[in-house]
């Protein structure tokens, strides 16, 4: 048996999966993993890669680069030109990022599920009830990064970014474990909210939520870091226009995006919970909206 099928097992026990991943200093730790990272060492940063592929199945032959100066380097490495074709058809909203679809479909009373069984209020995600009545009739996506993935996000659509509201929170682990024990878990961690106008005047909002070693989430458009230590201001206006596909920011672990739409955007006739997506690749369709 080799090192990495032996931590799959014993990381596919829920009870201790849990354990190791969440009950320990979660916010210290992740302060901790934040601090090597950046530390510029190629044996270091060499060695931290090397433990990360026994946890992972990390493949890094579509990096732009091919030496990395840190660990931080390797997250939030760049993609090969032409890496992630993004689906051009007008009628489609692209997906953000890589990810594994979770819990999709429609928002319920102001509702929306984070795992089976586990339903959260939007208001507690969002914390704003204008964006609560908007999505009423919507649809959403949540979309989980895992730590291998590549960690940048992009725009769905040709949009402009009006608002970001960053939520400071705790770092919960947010694989499905966790998912399916911890209430409310999405409200719970740190969070941006980044409202996005489309040309027909509708509102895109995505979520990008942190969690356990990651709790950082840097926006180009942004001149701040938002991170555990970062405390304002919360409410950040803004006015920059983004092309579909174009790089909005990015993680520097892994984590997830949830995406909000409003009435009259569906999901994608394949995307289902479970299913592996790309950026760039079709996450949700506009047609009625854009005939509106």
């Amino acid at each position: 048996m080799t090192a990495r099928s032996l931590i799959d097992r014993i990381l596919q026990q829920e009870d201790l999966n849990f354990l190791l991943t969440n009950r320990i200093p979660r916010r210290w730790l992740t302060l901790f993993v934040g601090w090597l990272s950046r530390i510029e060492q190629p044996w270091l940063c060499a060695a931290c890669i090397a433990l990360w592929r026994l946890f992972s199945d990390l493949d890094l032959s579509e990096a732009k680069c091919s030496r990395f100066v840190s660990l931080r380097d390797c997250f939030t490495r760049e993609l090969k030109q032409g890496a992630r074709p993004i689906d051009a058809d007008p009628s489609v909203l692209a997906s953000p990022c890589d990810a594994l679809v979770g819990a999709c479909g429609a928002v319920t009373e102001g509702s929306v599920v984070q795992a089976k069984g586990f339903p959260y209020a939007l208001i507690d995600l969002l914390g704003d009830p204008e964006l609560v009545r908007y999505y009423r009739d919507g649809n959403y996506a949540t979309l989980r990064l895992t730590s291998s993935m590549y960690h940048r996000f992009h725009a769905p659509y040709d949009c402009r970014v009006e608002q970001v509201n960053y939520i400071s929170g705790d770092t919960w682990n947010v694989n499905p474990i966790a998912l399916r024990r911890v209430e409310n878990l999405f409200c719970k961690n740190e969070r941006a909210v980044i409202r996005c106008r489309l040309p027909s005047g509708a509102l895109l909002t995505l979520v990008p939520v942190a969690a356990i070693l990651v709790a950082s989430i840097r926006l180009r458009f942004l001149d701040v870091r938002l991170h555990l230590r970062y405390r304002g201001p919360n409410l950040i206006p803004c006015d920059v226009s983004v092309a579909k596909g174009e790089e909005m920011g990015w993680f520097e672990h892994g984590s997830t995006i949830i995406v909000f739409a409003p009435h009259g955007v569906a999901l994608g006739a394949k995307i289902r919970e479970g299913d592996r997506i790309r950026m760039g690749q079709a996450l949700m369709e506009f047609d009625a909206l854009r005939r509106s």
